[in-house]
């Protein structure tokens, strides 16, 4: 590994570049008088603040506030320069960038190009999704210290590159909000969603993230940095040259020289409460909860094109565990930073007790599978809501009458997705199908049946680059494949394809699939209780826990790839690298697998070579049991904890969404087809 100087603030070392640093010719157009030792003149904003590691002041640190880049690549604008006084404090005169989505932050170094690098994303102005979002880049006091590095780095670890921060709506402005669940800039301090319930002292999140700072202050301090940068850099990258670079470079590889940065922490620990022993890797995740008591039961998780996360429910909410609930009649909306979107949740369009099935069509309508999930001591519901479809405007206002949309023979839906034509395919969990709604026009919807026993139990979808659409057939250990036009193509076994759920297409036209070993899921006998019984006591990994990759032309490997990250597979989903996610509904994991675009993996890796931890994956002490995994427009993993992990039958559903802060690469959304990096 090689050793580069950078004098770039916020350059970060990503995996898919190989480029030097150098600074930016934009850098150096910075308003004549906006420095720290000069009094900002008229017509001028005012950015001030304090750099400084712990309580310790930093003075004569230059700091500069930058304007992020508006696309990816795009260079970062210095809007102004100025260096600290002997108290750490700084004061910047600029002009405010007249585009509301403008991303700010500031950096500060010991002498430019030094090993000392610290970040504090700022946020920006904008209207998002009808919510005026905090302008975080007007506060007037801000403080630079190890934690805000820490947040910039993870929340915008996907953003950073040669010509500093930059980045596409909603990608780049969501993680700057997302920053700051995790360090607040007004004080320097633990963000209020990182420091309380249900984060705070109920995970493991807080004393990691002030670990983390804790590595970067040993640099700071002038006696750790070789170390640091040496054990933060990435195989066939160049060396990280400041501590946030180290701090970038440790979000893209947590799982690397893990106990050894871990060392570094008792360096100079200034942050509690800490870590007292390393972790399995380096990641940051919170937990969601939206109002607070609406979750009951998450199944599966669409994005929309501002980066909202659309959620099926399958409970109605009771805060009693021993409450016999019945199937949840709403669907929710929550904003890119875990809040509920103002509306939301929505209902009406004959929802009840939807499971996996949640898509958005080129439109921006959302479609939901209502599978009737539902606990013990409710039948069935009567009135055959289990056998429909609900269709909501971008708004979230209903547009399937009361009973939903019931053409086509849909029975238990499940998996639901939208091909670019407007094409809505279903799994008919309980009627051994597929319904199609050509164009969403639900009076043509048909029913597609293949050949007896080809297709048992189907249980998800996905459609891939060619239009053609895969599903799994979770009774009869097979994907089918059919045309665009629903023409059924081949019918894939073997492979290890046991008990299969989830599917995802990769931009080859490849098909990935999470095979559960285990679960044969409860659809054609009419309940949706029995799914208790085959994973009540599942305390280990199940032996057929695996993943298969199925070729565009039907083929499978020998073998599925198998590590112990894989535990119970659930939900997959691929990201803008082609690397593969699998979410487990046993285990307090999540396995990172390499794809089919070697490049975009850590040199000498093969597809389906473990990249999380393989003994492990990755693991937290806040997921329970997950069904689904979903990647955002800023590199988020979100996953849904769908089931508490002893179960009581009356009121099993999971209470939080999940979300690993940048650990993935970006999504474009809606999610239509296979996924594409914005």
């Amino acid at each position: 590994m090689r050793r580069r100087r950078s004098l770039l603030p916020l350059a970060a070392t990503l995996l898919a570049l190989t480029v030097t640093t150098t600074w930016p010719a934009s850098a150096d157009r910075v308003p004549g008088n906006a420095t720290a030792d000069h009094v900002p003149g008229a017509g001028l904003d005012v950015q001030q603040g304090v750099v400084r590691s712990g309580d310790t002041p930093i003075g004569a640190a230059e700091v500069t506030l930058y304007r992020a880049g508006d696309r990816p690549g795009a260079p970062a604008e210095a809007l102004a320069r100025g260096r600290t006084d002997g108290a750490g404090r700084f004061r910047l005169g600029y002009h405010r960038p007249a585009d509301p989505r403008a991303v700010l932050y500031l950096f500060a170094e010991r002498g430019r190009g030094g090993p000392v690098g610290l970040a504090a994303v700022l946020g920006s102005a904008r209207e998002h999704a009808g919510v005026a979002a905090v302008n975080a880049a007007r506060v007037d006091e801000a403080v630079v210290n190890e934690r805000t590095t820490v947040a910039a780095a993870y929340a915008l670890a996907r953003f950073a590159g040669p010509e500093g921060i930059a980045g596409g709506y909603p990608g780049l402005q969501n993680a700057a909000a997302i920053s700051h669940n995790l360090a607040d800039v007004a004080d320097g301090g633990v963000a209020r969603v990182l420091a309380t319930a249900p984060n705070g002292a109920e995970t493991s999140t807080l004393p990691a993230f002030n670990t983390l700072a804790d590595i970067l202050a040993g640099c700071v301090d002038g006696q750790t940095c070789a170390e640091l940068f040496r054990l933060a850099g990435q195989p066939g990258q160049p060396e990280p040259a400041n501590t946030f670079e180290a701090a970038v470079a440790i979000a893209h590889g947590p799982g690397e020289h893990v106990g050894e940065l871990f060392a570094l922490a008792a360096v100079r620990p200034l942050y509690r409460p800490a870590l007292p022993t390393a972790p399995d890797a380096w990641t940051l995740a919170l937990r969601y909860t939206g109002n607070g008591h609406e979750i009951n039961g998450p199944g599966n998780i669409a994005f929309d094109a501002d980066g909202n996360a659309w959620v099926t429910n399958n409970y109605e909410y009771a805060e009693d565990p021993r409450t016999s609930v019945c199937g949840g009649r709403s669907v929710l909306r929550l904003s890119p930073t875990g809040e509920d979107v103002p509306g939301a949740p929505y209902r009406g369009g004959g929802l009840y007790g939807a499971g996996y099935g949640i898509t958005l069509d080129p439109k921006g309508d959302v479609w939901v599978g209502n599978f009737g999930f539902q606990g013990s001591g409710c039948p069935l519901d009567p009135s055959g809501l289990y056998r429909s479809v609900s269709q909501f405007g971008p708004d979230g206002a209903a547009k399937s009458p009361a009973e939903g949309w019931r053409s086509g023979g849909i029975v238990q839906p499940q998996g639901t997705v939208s091909d670019r034509d407007g094409n809505i395919w279903i799994a008919d969990c309980g009627g051994r199908s597929v319904t199609v709604v050509p164009h969403g026009d639900p009076q043509a919807a048909r029913r597609i049946a293949p050949p007896d026993g080809a297709l048992v139990k189907p249980f998800d979808l996905a459609v891939d680059g060619n239009g053609q659409v895969w599903v799994t057939g979770n009774g009869s250990d097979s994907v089918l494949q059919l045309s665009p036009e629903g023409e059924p193509v081949r019918t894939v076994t073997g492979g290890g394809i046991t008990n299969p759920l989830g599917v995802a297409t990769d931009s080859g036209g490849n098909a990935w699939v999470a095979n559960s070993g285990v679960v044969p899921l409860p659809c054609e006998d009419g309940t949706s209780t029995g799914l208790a019984d085959a994973v009540r006591d599942v305390t280990q990994r199940v032996p057929g826990a695996s993943v298969t990759v199925v070729g565009p032309d039907g083929t499978t490997p020998d073998q599925p790839f198998v590590n112990d990250g894989l535990f119970l597979p659930w939900g997959i989903a691929v990201d803008g690298d082609d690397t593969v996610w699998v979410a487990n509904f046993g285990g307090h994991r999540v396995a990172r697998l390499c794809g089919t675009r070697l490049s975009a993996c850590p040199p000498g890796y093969r597809t389906g070579q473990a990249i999380s931890p393989p003994d492990s994956g990755y693991t937290f002490d806040g997921l329970s049991r997950n069904t689904a995994v979903q990647i955002d427009p800023s590199g988020n993993v979100w996953l849904a904890n769908n089931w508490q992990t002893v179960p009581l039958q009356t009121n099993p559903g999971g209470r939080e969404l999940v979300v690993f802060i940048g650990l993935a690469a970006p999504v474009c959304a809606p999610l239509i087809g296979p996924p594409q990096q914005p």
